[in-house]
């Protein structure tokens, strides 16, 4: 007799784990089987091992600065192989914080490949190597993304993704990153403050090109000084890896480029990872962009639920966990939770910062809404500038009085997000935000001028 779930989770993402800890937390029986490692894309090939990096290189970077506050450094050097341990021990207690988690919470784990062969079935292979199949009550896919791969371009010893980049043990002496979208506005940031020789190439007219106008203008600038070669409105038609390092093939108007590098990178956007098998006999209601979902993240066979990257749109960690509570807690019959692609906030970890919530200024007008634009710049914050912060901006996008969207650009934007995601998602108005006292002297006094 096959054991029975009152939830079966496949995937053990942030969308993954924060539906079985919420489950978990609500009653239920709950498993979750992941077959890659504990945390998903975000713990191994993301988020976490990406920050560890660019926490290395800004450190270095850095270090430029300190001459003006009387600090001398005479022989600051870059040694990858350390930082290269940094970022496995980051993964590693990521990793283990996750499984933690799990433990905590009582969840059943099993790690492995998980099918599902019925609306209401899971088969996974036991550490026997037999097959076992459960029953449950409900299912939520949480099979998250891979990279989107160029037709006619393969990967090699020098064609990466930017999920084999992190593989790397010795920093390439030039590199070609293909696609000027965060992920490749964020390597091309860390090589270029470790002193790799960067080209950048984009297809589109701009980087950043769902960012604010002048956010991302503003971060072209930056990463122009510290010598990355951006070539926008370039399109790549052939890319190959030869005995002299890589070799790229580029048409930008009427004008052919050829770009040389020891490496490349390819940074093309991520796709879901869709089991189209499983899918079609389940009768799941599906596109390349994603698994269909309702608002609770119920796909349209009642019962299984889809949460992460596999539903397509903006592939963040924090996202997904997002999905993941609405999800669970559509099934535990807990109504706290809700999504709203719009109140998701995102952060571009360049050196400066971006961090956006809700819509840009560009976005409302298309929409035909009236905005009105208040900007604060980073040059009046007296935080800012006594600890030689670079400079930048903050844009508030009122409509109707309401708070429907902002964007940071600069230092510690990450994390100065948060509060403006919260008055978005609240639709706070302008007299609600005066009552907000910010203590001073902060960064965060960079708000004031927003709201009078």
């Amino acid at each position: 007799m096959s054991e029975k779930y009152d939830l079966v989770i496949i995937g053990g993402g942030p969308g993954g784990l924060a539906a079985a800890e919420l489950a978990a937390a609500n009653k239920k029986r709950v498993l979750i089987i992941e077959k890659d490692g504990w945390g998903g894309t975000c713990t191994h090939r993301g988020c976490i091992p990406t920050k560890a990096l660019l926490t290395c290189s800004k450190f270095y970077a850095d270090l430029k600065k300190l001459k003006r506050v009387g600090v001398n450094i005479s022989a600051a050097a870059v040694d990858f192989s350390v930082m290269k341990k940094h970022q496995q021990q980051i993964v590693k207690v990521a990793a283990l914080g996750a499984q933690k988690v799990l433990t905590d919470a009582k969840v059943e784990t099993k790690s492995t490949m998980g099918e599902i062969i019925s609306p209401k079935e899971v088969r996974y292979i036991d550490s026997s190597g037999e097959s076992e199949i459960v029953s449950a009550q409900n299912i939520i896919i949480a099979w998250g993304s891979v990279p989107q791969m160029l037709p006619g371009i393969n990967t090699s010893k020098n064609i990466l993704t930017s999920d084999d980049i992190l593989n790397i043990n010795t920093l390439p002496e030039s590199i070609i990153i293909v696609g000027g979208s965060f992920i490749g506005v964020e390597y091309a940031t860390l090589f270029a403050e470790l002193g790799v020789k960067v080209i950048l190439v984009e297809l589109l007219e701009r980087i950043l090109i769902y960012e604010d106008e002048e956010a991302a203008q503003f971060l072209h600038q930056e990463l122009t000084r510290l010598g990355v070669a951006i070539h926008t409105s370039t399109k790549l038609l052939s890319l190959k890896d030869t005995d002299n390092g890589v070799v790229m093939q580029a048409q930008k108007n009427a004008d052919q480029l050829e770009m040389r590098a020891s490496s490349a990178l390819l940074c093309t956007g991520r796709k879901p990872l869709l089991h189209t098998e499983q899918l079609d006999k389940l009768g799941i209601n599906y596109a390349k962009t994603g698994i269909k979902v309702d608002q609770n993240m119920m796909t349209n066979v009642p019962g299984i639920y889809a949460v992460g990257d596999v539903t397509g749109g903006m592939m963040l960690a924090h996202r997904a966990a997002q999905q993941g509570k609405v999800a669970a807690g559509h099934i535990c019959g807990v109504s706290d939770y809700s999504y709203n692609e719009r109140f998701i906030p995102s952060v571009v970890y360049s050196h400066p910062q971006i961090a956006r919530v809700g819509i840009t200024q560009k976005a409302a007008e298309a929409e035909g809404l009236s905005v009105e634009i208040i900007k604060s710049q980073y040059s009046a914050n007296i935080i800012a500038r006594t600890e030689l912060m670079s400079q930048g901006f903050v844009k508030a996008v009122f409509h109707q009085d309401k708070l429907v969207g902002a964007t940071i650009v600069g230092d510690h934007a990450a994390e100065l997000i948060s509060p403006l995601a919260l008055a978005v998602s609240n639709e706070l108005t302008k007299k609600q935000l005066r009552s907000w006292v910010i203590p001073h002297p902060t960064l965060s006094e960079i708000f004031a001028p927003l709201i009078g």
